[in-house]
């Protein structure tokens, strides 16, 4: 399946689209120059939903995007999706804000940076539990009365919440981790994405690019890699999550594909598995990973190859996030 609609009541787009956040943000050695020709290639290759948030940078990964899509007729070319909720305040230190004042903020702000009179995807980035979800939901409704915003979107939400902010404004998208590696979501939150009528969207497809074999271990990365301080890919750890990979090498290997082109296919299995539209938004700076990736929408997996598969999250060691306060784990 070569497109996909993100929800009931979103856009067609294409299967797989494109996390941005590397450009500009938390993992090292990033160049503006090959973003721009990364970006340029995925248009190419029919990929048409771009994926960015306020907090890649801050800001920077929006305004590249905004720089980039405002030439030619970019922009009409592009589902263009950003959140709001996460910011640092003067000191450094990060909060969570959803309350309608900052909602309404935040969006401004990202139009300006984007170069765009209408965001196409609008996520709330996380929760902020100090605010009702119906007030934090319904300013961003507001916000699509006015033409701001085309759809809606939600990252990192139990399935309460979910419910809970459907019954407000219809939800096109929920944007949470899923992977070979992380499968916590699909005890309560798939099928409340699949209730609501909305699509999944998955971020960190690739384990951060530890399934795909791009490195073995994060102690080895660039020193102000966030992933040097993700507890699953350091010390005993790494060593046990990279030994437990071997039936996915495996099967790469007897299709003659790569172990990432094999995990994204996994993921795009779970439409089939789960009936409800999946579209992973694996990130890159660089056009030969972003070919490698997009050609995996042709890879389809034998039922033998996901039962081979399936053991590989059970045996996982480490958290995905040194403090997981903020995901859906920490209230669901």
């Amino acid at each position: 399946m070569s497109t996909l609609k993100l929800g009931e009541h979103g856009p067609e787009i294409f299967a797989q689209g494109l996390g941005c956040m590397g450009m500009s943000a938390f993992y090292a050695g990033a160049e503006h120059d090959a973003s721009v020709a990364t970006l340029e290639r995925a248009l190419d290759l029919g990929v048409d939903l771009f994926d960015t948030s306020d907090v890649y940078g801050p800001h920077t990964n929006e305004e590249l995007l905004g720089a980039f899509l405002a030439e030619g007729d970019r922009r009409a070319r592009v589902t263009l999706a950003t959140k709001f909720a996460i910011r640092y305040t003067d000191d450094g230190t990060r909060e969570i804000r959803g309350d309608a004042a900052y909602v309404r903020q935040a969006a401004e702000a990202s139009l300006r940076r984007l170069r765009t009179d209408v965001i196409d995807l609008y996520y709330m980035h996380r929760r902020d539990v100090r605010v009702p979800i119906e007030e934090t939901v319904g300013a961003m409704a507001e916000l699509v009365r006015e033409g701001k915003v085309r759809h809606l979107g939600l990252s990192e939400v139990t399935a309460k919440e979910l419910h809970a902010a459907a019954a407000v404004h219809p939800i096109a998208a929920v944007q949470s981790e899923w992977s070979l590696f992380t499968r916590d979501i699909e005890e309560s939150v798939v099928p409340a994405v699949r209730a609501v009528g909305a699509a999944l969207v998955a971020y960190s497809p690739l384990g951060r690019g530890f399934l795909g074999g791009a490195w073995a271990s994060a102690d080895t990365l660039p020193e102000g890699d966030f992933r040097r301080f993700q507890p699953r890919f350091t010390g005993d750890n790494a060593a046990a999550n990279g030994a437990i990979l071997a039936p996915l090498r495996t099967i790469a290997e007897a299709h003659g594909a790569t172990p990432a082109q094999v995990a994204l296919a996994w993921v795009q299995s779970r439409t089939r598995a789960w009936g409800l539209p999946v579209v992973s938004i694996p990130g890159t700076t660089k056009r030969h990973r972003l070919e490698e990736n997009v050609a995996a929408v042709d890879l389809v997996l034998t039922d033998a190859d996901l039962a081979a598969l399936e053991p590989i999250a059970g045996q996982v060691t480490g958290a995905r996030y040194p403090d997981m306060t903020g995901t859906f784990n920490d209230r669901d």
